[in-house]
């Protein structure tokens, strides 16, 4: 998995990269596989309270594969593509390639995606599984995957979904085009525009790594439901986890910290 991901563990912050820089972090099987495994054991992996997702070298992330695009051309492509229905699924829907994605939203703590160079169709729709995602003035983002005759199918109809209008949505899917950080951030693809997005993802991780782990795991719990969650679901798990909250050890430290302009001290 190390030549494909890795991850280093900070003051609770798990700086993630993917590595296969001589092909741009681009997307084959055992990428697929180290970004499953990676974000599937960050689930569970105590002391964890953000991570920060980013490509080593020039690229975030340059899509599937080219390997993959001349298997799909073959016959043995049309035979695989079979699987892309009847594959085993997650709980939550997602074949293999999805869950590449989807794993980073169902991680119980905040995900924040550094992206510069390029992020292309699956590379984007990677990008999107993250919570926030920082851009570099220059990155050059597309749902490219009309160019090769597809649609996007790395979750990314879920998870555009929310984040911009129908039509743009539309656009952007039936056109392919590359866009900018600039106008990712006004579309509402990217959260901010930054001279070195690693750096301020870190920064920021580190920031939500000093907060209430509890309230920050409730919170998030709380914006994926406010996805798809009916008003009435949102209102009681909004009571819900208020209630799990208050008098919480974590949350009377963070009382008394500020009562007493001090740092909190929080236990995971």
């Amino acid at each position: 998995m190390n030549d494909r991901v890795t991850v280093e563990m900070k003051d609770g912050v798990a700086d993630v990269r993917l590595v296969r820089t001589d092909k741009m972090n681009a997307l084959d099987n055992a990428m697929f596989a180290a970004l499953v495994e990676t974000g599937e054991r960050l689930k569970t992996q105590a002391g964890v309270r953000a991570v920060v997702l980013s490509g080593e070298g020039r690229a975030f992330c340059a899509g599937l594969d080219m390997g993959n695009f001349a298997q799909m051309a073959s016959g043995e492509g049309r035979r695989s593509s079979e699987a892309l229905v009847t594959t085993k699924r997650t709980a939550g829907g997602s074949n293999h390639a999805q869950h590449a994605c989807m794993v980073w939203r169902e991680i119980p703590v905040p995900v924040i995606a550094a992206v510069h160079g390029v992020a292309f169709g699956g590379g984007f729709q990677l990008a999107l599984g993250a919570d926030l995602r920082f851009v570099t003035p220059d990155v050059k983002l597309a749902v490219l995957e009309i160019k090769w005759g597809l649609i996007p199918d790395m979750a990314g109809m879920v998870l555009m979904r929310g984040l911009v209008r129908d039509d743009v949505a539309r656009e952007l899917t039936y056109t392919g085009r590359i866009f900018g950080g600039e106008e990712a951030v006004k579309m509402g693809l990217a959260t901010r525009v930054c001279a070195d997005p690693l750096a301020d993802a870190l920064t920021l991780a580190a920031e939500i790594a000093g907060k209430n782990p509890h309230a920050i795991r409730a919170g998030k719990r709380l914006l994926n439901l406010m996805g798809e969650g009916d008003q009435h679901a949102i209102l009681l798990a909004e009571s819900q986890e208020q209630g799990a909250l208050i008098g919480s050890p974590n949350q009377v430290e963070a009382v008394m910290a500020n009562l007493q302009k001090r740092s909190p001290q929080f236990a995971d």
